[in-house]
């Protein structure tokens, strides 16, 4: 084996084991929270040595930094998948609902980290290089979207892509982040297969209700 080639294998080591200490560490802190988790037992979870983790990431904060811009990134490049500006505004709208609430349901992982964060008041977050360049496009996706479908006449004007984003992630993310306590203060199981369902259609609903001028072009 040349020099060269065995560098390019130790960087691919250095990948893996890094790709290894981040699938791990998502798990421990969405399980235990920042304060909660142990180097300790991500080291045991990798079959790596604590100082291996240390040595990629100086500290548990860190590390935390790390799991938060991965789990941003994961979301962001499969909601780049949904092609939304191949489709008519209404149904880009409708796939982004759909998708956001089908991920949010996959990846229970995303809503405990997203709780410590800001538990920690976004703290870590702040100190990405990287966090606000990989969710601006979306943004600026759906406000692409939005002006086609004005330009259209199907949807209303003035209409905030942000704003309209936040209610969107927060129809779900609070039903899915409290659905304990909604459970037993009302009385009602909101896990079951079929309030799911009709939590997507209530959601699809308030969103499209919202900004398309006449329902009738769904």
């Amino acid at each position: 084996m040349s020099k060269d080639q065995f560098s390019k294998l130790r960087v691919r080591d250095a990948d893996r084991s890094q790709q290894a200490i981040l699938v791990a560490a998502r798990d421990e802190f969405a399980q235990h929270g920042l304060g909660g988790a142990r180097v300790d037992r991500i080291a045991q979870r990798v079959k790596l040595n604590k100082r291996l983790i240390y040595y990629y990431f100086a500290s548990k904060d860190d590390l935390f930094l790390a799991v938060l811009e991965r789990t941003y990134a994961d979301i962001r490049e499969a909601e780049e998948q949904l092609h939304l500006t191949d489709l008519a505004p209404a149904q880009a709208i409708r796939r982004l609902i759909a998708f956001t609430w089908d991920y949010y349901l996959a990846h229970a992982e995303f809503i405990s980290l997203l709780n410590t964060a800001n538990l920690h008041q976004a703290e870590h977050l702040m100190k990405s290089d990287c966090i606000r360049d990989m969710n601006s496009p979306l943004i600026q996706t759906l406000g692409e979207i939005l002006a086609r479908g004005h330009a259209d006449g199907v949807m209303r004007g003035g209409v905030d892509p942000l704003q309209l984003y936040v209610s969107i992630a927060g129809l779900a993310y609070f039903y899915l982040s409290n659905n304990h306590t909604l459970s037993a203060i009302f009385g009602r199981n909101l896990m079951t297969a079929e309030a799911l369902d009709e939590r997507l259609t209530h959601m699809c609903d308030v969103i499209l209700g919202y900004v398309l001028i006449d329902r009738g072009v769904l």
